[in-house]
Parts: C-alpha cells; structure tokens; sequence
C-alpha cells in the first residue's frame, strides 16, 4: 500500500469510528455522563487511569466511582468529608485499591483548590513540540505531596521510567481534540493537537506493526514517539486522530 492509499484507508477508518457510536463501548462513555468542565476533567481522569482490561469492567468500575462520588466529582472532590470517604473503602479494580483512591483525592482537592482547571498541570512549555516532559512534570507534581504512596505510582505513567504513557496519553486525547464528531471533548485550549502523542495499546501496537508504521521491537515512549511521526506524516497538525482508526481496526477487524 502507497503512503497516499494509506492515508487514504485510514481517513476513512477515522471517519467510521470516530463517531456517537463509538462512545457507548468506550472508557469515554463515562466523562461524557456530565457538562461542567471540572466534572468531564476528573471523571475522564480516572476512566483513563483504569483503562487496562476488558472494557466492559472498566466502564462498570469508573461508573462505580462516579456514583460513590454522588455523580458530581468536583463537588465531592473539594467538600468532602472524613465520613464521606468510608463508602469508597470497599471500591476496588484490579490493582487500584482504597489506598490509590484516597491519594488521589488528596491531590485532586488539594490541586482544584488552587485551580481551576487540570489542564494546567500538562502544560507544554514554549519550546517543546510535544507533551513529554509535561507528562513527566505531571507525574512529579501528582507525587509531590507528603503523604504520596509508593504503590500508586503504578498508576499514573511517565516516559522519564520509558513507558508509553498510553492512558495519559488518552486522556490527552480526549480533553484536547476538537472536532464535530462528539467524541472527544476539545475543552483545553491551551495544548496543540498536534503536540499529542498516541495512545499505543496492543490492538494499536499490533495493527500499526502490519501497516508498518512502527519499527522498534519494544512498546515503550520511543514506539509512541515513532508511530506519531509516522501519523504526521498523514496529518501533520492532528496526528493522534488515527487513534480511532488503528484502535479501531485492532477490535473491530482482527
């Protein structure tokens, strides 16, 4: 297949996944219960942290959540207290556990009571071209505080330890994006699409390798790094919108 005939096939995969209907099935299906900013910024956090696994427990688990928090996160976030968190001590999915919830929490209160929007916690600076040291300034930022456990580092990723990053990096995908799909919310403002890494999982990984777009033999930050730049290649200003397509193609077509 030619560079063009490529770009070609995965334009038209965007534009069949890349829809409504692909949020029902999809860890998104959770930010988008809510309209306030806040809400669609925590609640995506967290369906993105517990991305791993079958989609069907990631969507149950994160709804879970959300509903433990009375379906208003930034609210429950900010004005909780002590007693208020007794009913998340039995929440659990896989690895992530009360103590990872109660850290969490912590830094989101103590986060949102100084701002108004976690965007400003990934911020690229001027001269960077992509969000790799944000993302590693983020991980250091979320484990900045006093109390932060060893064990839930687990669960919030960052290339300085050479990992893809891929649900941070969807995360990313869904609070910046901007189009008329409706699927992703485009709600931060401040990071350039085209400063957005992909998101690599294993149907990504495993379909980019056949169309051979990555080369490397491991799947860490440089193999996301690589198949970015091989999707500039087809859209230099919105490269991680064939994220639909690979991911896409990978569950749907195997």
């Amino acid at each position: 297949m030619t560079d063009p005939e490529l770009k070609n096939f995965l334009n038209k995969k965007v534009s069949q996944y890349n829809c409504n209907s692909f949020i029902e099935h999809d860890p998104i299906c959770i930010p988008q219960l809510f309209s306030k900013k806040q809400d669609i910024e925590i609640a995506g956090l967290f369906a993105a942290v517990f991305a791993w696994g079958q989609r069907k427990t990631i969507i149950s688990k994160s709804r879970e959540l959300m509903q433990l928090m009375d379906m208003q996160p930034h609210d429950f976030i900010l004005h909780h207290r002590e007693s208020d968190l007794k009913k998340l001590s039995q929440f659990k999915h896989r690895t992530f556990n009360f103590t990872d919830t109660l850290y969490f929490i912590h830094f989101l209160q103590h986060y949102y009571s100084k701002h108004n929007s976690l965007e400003d916690a990934f911020l690229p600076k001027k001269n960077e071209l992509n969000i790799e040291n944000a993302l590693i300034r983020f991980h250091n930022l979320f484990f900045s505080l006093d109390d932060s456990p060893n064990r839930t580092r687990k669960h919030i990723p960052t290339p300085a330890r050479k990992s893809s990053c891929k649900r941070l990096n969807m995360y990313l995908r869904w609070m910046v994006r901007s189009d008329n799909c409706g699927v992703d919310f485009g709600i931060w403002k401040k990071i350039k699409p085209s400063q957005l890494i992909c998101p690599i999982d294993l149907h990504v990984e495993r379909v980019a390798r056949k169309l051979g777009l990555i080369n490397r033999k491991n799947s860490d930050w440089q193999t996301a790094i690589e198949l970015t730049e091989a999707l500039k290649q087809f859209d230099a200003n919105d490269p991680v919108k064939y994220d639909f397509a690979l991911f896409g193609i990978g569950i749907s077509e195997r």
